[in-house]
Parts: C-alpha cells; structure tokens; sequence
C-alpha cells in the first residue's frame, strides 16, 4: 500500500488519539480477530491502557467483541490495506461489465486491498490517461480490460518503466499475466452447439455462417471466431458460405449491420456465432425485425444476464451462449494479483471455466436468476 511521509511537526498531535489510531492500525484486515495480549504485543502499548482504549472504541462502534475474548475493527483503514491497486474497466454499459467489476470490488475488500477504480469507455486515449493516473497514485498492481490491440503494448510499456506488474484482461498485453477467456475454446463450445443444432433442426442444410466479430480487438478475440467457425465445421463439414461483420461489439451497431446483410444476401438459413452477448441479441433482433425468426440460429459469448433473460424466452434463435461466470473473476484475479507481489510463480495465461448455457440449462447454473427478477 501507498504510506504518506511522516513530518517531524507533531506539535498538534493528542496523544490518546495517536494510540488509538496506532491501535485501530493493528488490525490487518477486515476479519483479523485479535485478544488484548495480541493488541498489546502487536502496538507495544501497555495492557492497562490497550484495554481502556479497546473499551472506549468498542464504546463508540469502532471495535466490536467477537465471542469472550476477541475483538474485530469495525472500520476499514486506507493504512491498513494490504495493497493498493488500480482496475480499470472496459466500460460499465451492461450488466456483464458490471458483474465483472463488482466481482473484483468484493474481492478486493475480502482481500482488504485497496482499490482505485477507472473506466476506460472503451476510448484509447481515455485508456492511456487511466493508466498515467494509476502510475502517478504509485499503485501495487494494475488490472487494465481493454481490448484495443493498437495501445497494448504502449501501456505494457508504461507499467514496466514504473516497476508496476499488470494483469490484462480482454487484449493480450506484452509482459502481462493475463486473465480471461480460453478464447478459441469457448468459440469452439459455440461453434459445435450451432453446428450440432443446425443437423437436428435443418438436417444439416445451413446456407451460411455469419461471424459477429468486434474491429480492432486483436488476436484473442479473432480466435474466439475462429473457434467457432472450427465448431461448426466439424459438425457440417459442408456448411455454406462464411462471411465476417467486423463491427464495434455493441448491441446496436450489430443490429444494423444484420440489417444491411440481409437486404442483400441470397442465402436463407443462417447460422451465425457473436463475439460477445451484446452482438448475439443485437443481431438476434436484426433477424426478427427481417422476418427471419423461423430461418436463424444464433450463439453468444459470455453468459451475460441479458443474454439469461433471453435463453428464458419461448421460441428464442438464441440457442446457447458460453458462459464465462464474470461473477467469480474477482476471486481468482485476487489470487493471482497476491502470488505476483509475493513472487510466487504465476502461468502466463490463467484462463475461466466455459460452460455451454441452453434454454434447457439456464436454471441449473443461474437458480438465483429467477430470485432477482430475471425471467
């Protein structure tokens, strides 16, 4: 963590709130149970007066006791924090994103880390700003989800010349420990559930496959394509034509790019494999709004809560989506973030478990949906 110089002026300071903030400062983490004897011999005050002072907090709601003998801070310190990092996020625009984040917050507080929190907006040059900004707080750690393949190595760069180790989550980063998808895996999971869908519903006449991709977003996300066109092609080795809609990633622009591609196209049935959940809806409605309900099968990316909510559906195109469980990133990064600083060996590449999500699965793996109102 980031500690302040101390300053030889000390002329103000009260005595009685110096032990106490000495005392308060003992405790570790949020969690850390400690006995007087502990506090005694962690601070070096005397008992008599480690005990009046633990009394008068726990007075005044700052300690609570924690059976007989035991007692837990009930606030949280910025001294005390173990580490202090920096995360910045993609963009907060969906509820995947969200999930992501919220995962690494709780992590980070379970962890009792401190953590600085930046959004990207997907902007590059905001990206480098963010960046600057963690390097000037002298973070431990920084923790950067960007896609952009153009600014990776600038910012690999930037957090070496500062000694700061990086885990990069979305785009591969030189250097990096990086954090995410088993890319071309999960293609492949949706990849082979078109392909198996398509021989049992079409008995294995699918005209074309279409690629939702995401412009500019590097080889790892190429791969998750290339995954999926792999996919389906070991199920109908004699699929018709392929064609890639290289777009944004977001839900409207995918949209609109299904649109003009079906104002034009020959072909009928369609298959088509989405980076990410955003695109597979997106592209979904652009099917719907054509007519094409009865002569479309679309797979997505990441097990987003939209993308639940539409598994959920009667009747949906939307046949599965790989599952990437954002909601338990934060443990993991946690650990591997910890193992860097204390200089345990880390794998270059930690990848997530994948699970294919079906209409006929979606409550075996998110029970709790239905709790919070998702239907």
């Amino acid at each position: 963590m980031a500690k302040r110089a101390k300053t030889d002026n000390n002329s103000y300071e009260i005595e009685s709130v110096a032990r106490a903030c000495q005392l308060l400062n003992a405790f570790r983490h949020s969690q850390d149970v400690m006995r007087l004897r502990d506090v005694v011999e962690r601070t070096g005050l005397n008992t008599v007066t480690a005990f009046r002072i633990l009394r008068t907090l726990e007075q005044h709601g700052f300690v609570e006791r924690v059976g007989r003998s035991g007692y837990r801070s009930s606030i949280r310190s910025a001294k005390t924090a173990r580490f202090r990092f920096g995360y910045a996020s993609q963009g907060e625009d969906s509820a995947f994103a969200q999930e992501w984040s919220e995962s690494i917050i709780q992590a980070a507080r379970m962890e009792n880390v401190e953590l600085l929190l930046f959004d990207n907006g997907y902007d590059p040059a905001k990206t480098l700003q963010n960046a600057e900004l963690m390097i000037k707080e002298k973070v431990d750690l920084a923790i950067e989800h960007q896609f952009n393949e153009q600014i990776a190595p600038i910012l690999s760069a930037r957090f070496t010349e500062a000694k700061i180790p990086l885990i990069a989550m979305g785009a591969a980063h030189a250097g990096a420990t990086y954090f995410g998808g088993n890319n071309y895996q999960a293609g492949l999971i949706g990849g082979r559930a078109l392909g198996a869908w398509a021989k049992k519903e079409w008995k294995g006449q699918a005209d074309q496959l279409l690629l939702a991709g995401m412009q500019g977003a590097g080889p790892l996300l190429r791969s998750r394509m290339t995954g999926v066109e792999s996919g389906v092609r070991e199920i109908l080795p004699s699929v018709g034509n392929v064609t890639y809609l290289e777009g944004s990633g977001h839900f409207g622009d995918t949209m609109d790019l299904v649109r003009k591609h079906l104002r034009r196209t020959r072909y009928r049935k369609i298959l088509l494999g989405a980076v990410n959940d955003p695109c597979a809806l997106g592209a979904l409605r652009g099917f719907e709004e054509a007519g094409w309900d009865e002569d479309c099968a679309v797979v997505g990316q990441g097990g987003a809560v939209e993308a639940r909510h539409e598994l959920r559906r009667p009747r949906t195109r939307l046949i599965g989506t790989v599952a990437f469980f954002p909601e338990k990133y934060g443990e993991s990064i946690m650990r591997i973030a910890i193992d860097l600083l204390e200089n345990r060996p880390v794998p270059p590449a930690v990848f997530t478990r994948h699970r294919l999500l079906t209409p006929q699965n979606i409550d075996h793996y998110y029970p709790n949906d239905l709790l919070l109102g998702i239907k």
